[in-house]
């Protein structure tokens, strides 16, 4: 394992500075590969919240508010570049702080944070109306105004891409910031929040208060001076966070869970739909809101898909996060480990067969072994729970409308895979599946151009694209009598 010093502890940052939390608190971030101390973070509460929200306001009323699109575009250029200069120290510091390998990192997260910036930086300045005829006697038409201060909080499993999805496009909007990054994973969202302000970014436009969710996730969103809240987390906080938002009739956007389905027909090609089932439920140790939980398998080629994945499962690569021949590496915690342990025991109970892995791997770290369950029913736990980890339930089927009954057949509606060489198939498939995204002979690509979101316990409301910057502006209609 590589060896890296500790980081001097960090503050809050707010208005443009880094300030101690009021309380004097911190608490600790931890390497989830070695157990290794990272950094003391200082623990925002209700009290920094206010803080930040008071600063937040005053961007937005002030300078930042006021600035034409045209130069918010700019800055968000500017941040992009700056971040490309310190790619190295961000991949590094995401992937010690979060597990993730580097190699992922580079592949998926980086890009997906540089596309997103220079995305709403060229539609910062095209956030327009459009005049809409009522009489001869008025001129009537659309503005679209920021929304005004956001609350932002994001999850762990993908700290920069997830923020930047994020804060990107509310910037773009001229609305003003404050992000509340996960307690496990803090540390990029700071560095963010730094060369934000290098780039020129007027103080109080980017805030970023790490904290606990129960208390400063909670004071922002029980903050009556907080327009609009952006989460990506879990179904229960979710729920918590409508509750909260009631008080001032927040806009709320919500991404939460997921337990997408995979379904491969026995006209597809198989061994490409076992290598993108691999890679969708092991990338980033399964800590995946879309990660395909679920491979709904044939009768026909039910025993080829399950052997295809355990096979797979015994050659992926687990090793430490910063070696970039690693494939993949620990999940978040100490935590998350033990609670992904323990589905494991739970589908064993429940009466599914292990055919790879079910293990901690090693002894030091949060590393589970890539883990393949068959003989698995739809009713069973595991195939009804989101684990977040890196196991997979595969569910035999006999028909479309049996293997329909089965994707359908949970309280999540994120995302899911279909697999067939027949195109009316697809087509009818793809329409009647309860599912954000359906990926259609490949699993899990995303591009900040296409809208993403769910319904049900998956959430509701659309990140990228133009949905964006609808979440983040309200819209205004004129009348002006001309006569």
């Amino acid at each position: 394992m590589t060896v890296h010093a500790t980081i001097a502890a960090k503050g809050l940052l707010i208005h443009g500075d880094y300030v101690p939390a009021r309380s004097g608190r911190y608490f600790e971030t931890t390497d989830p590969a070695t157990g290794a101390l990272i950094a003391h973070i200082a623990e925002a509460d209700a009290h920094d919240v206010d803080v930040a929200v008071a600063s937040a306001r005053a961007a937005f009323e002030g300078e930042w508010g006021a600035m034409p699109g045209k130069m918010r575009g700019q800055l968000l250029h500017r941040l992009a570049d700056l971040i490309e200069r310190d790619a190295d120290n961000l991949v590094t510091l995401e992937s010690r702080d979060s597990g993730k390998p580097v190699a992922s990192i580079l592949r998926q997260d980086l890009p997906a944070v540089l596309d997103t910036l220079r995305y709403y930086a060229g539609m910062a300045d095209k956030i327009d109306g459009q005049v809409i005829p009522t009489r001869p006697e008025a001129l009537t038409y659309t503005v679209r105004e920021a929304v005004g201060v956001v609350a932002a909080i994001v999850p762990w499993n993908f700290p920069l891409m997830i923020g930047m999805w994020k804060i990107a496009p509310a910037l773009a909007c001229g609305c003003s910031v404050v992000l509340k990054p996960a307690e496990l994973t803090s540390l990029t969202a700071l560095r963010i929040g730094e060369l934000a302000l290098e780039a020129g970014f007027p103080p109080g436009a980017l805030n970023v208060v790490p904290g606990f969710g129960q208390i400063a996730g909670q004071a922002l969103v029980d903050h009556p001076d907080v327009d609009k809240v952006t989460f990506t987390g879990s179904p229960a906080v979710g729920r918590g966070i409508l509750e909260g938002a009631a008080g001032n009739f927040k806009r709320v956007t919500l991404e939460l869970g997921g337990k997408s389905a995979n379904i491969v027909f026995p006209d597809a090609d198989v061994s490409a739909a076992v290598r993108a089932a691999a890679s969708g439920i092991f990338f980033n140790s399964g800590q995946v809101c879309s990660a395909g939980s679920r491979v709904l398998a044939h009768a026909d080629i039910y025993d080829e898909v399950v052997d295809g994945l355990a096979a797979r499962a015994a050659k992926v690569r687990l090793g430490c996060p910063q070696d970039e021949a690693t494939q993949m590496g620990p999940v978040v915690s100490g935590g998350q480990m033990d609670r992904v342990l323990d589905y494991i025991r739970i589908g064993r109970d429940e009466g599914a067969r292990l055919v790879a892995g079910g293990a901690r791997h090693g002894q030091q770290g949060a590393f589970i072994e890539p883990t393949v369950f068959a003989d698995v029913t739809p009713d069973m736990r595991i195939a009804q729970e989101e684990i977040f980890g890196p196991v997979v339930s595969v569910i035999r089927f006999s028909s479309e409308e049996e293997a329909l009954e089965i994707a359908n057949g949970t309280a999540f509606s994120l995302a899911a895979g279909v697999w067939s060489a027949d195109i009316s198939r697809v087509h009818r498939f793809a329409r009647r599946l309860k599912a954000g995204t359906v990926w259609v002979n490949t699993f899990g690509p995303t591009d900040i151009r296409l809208p993403w979101g769910g319904a049900r316990d998956s959430g509701f409301g659309r990140e990228h694209g133009r949905a964006a910057l609808e979440n983040f502006t309200e819209e205004k209609s004129v009348w002006i009598n001309v006569t």
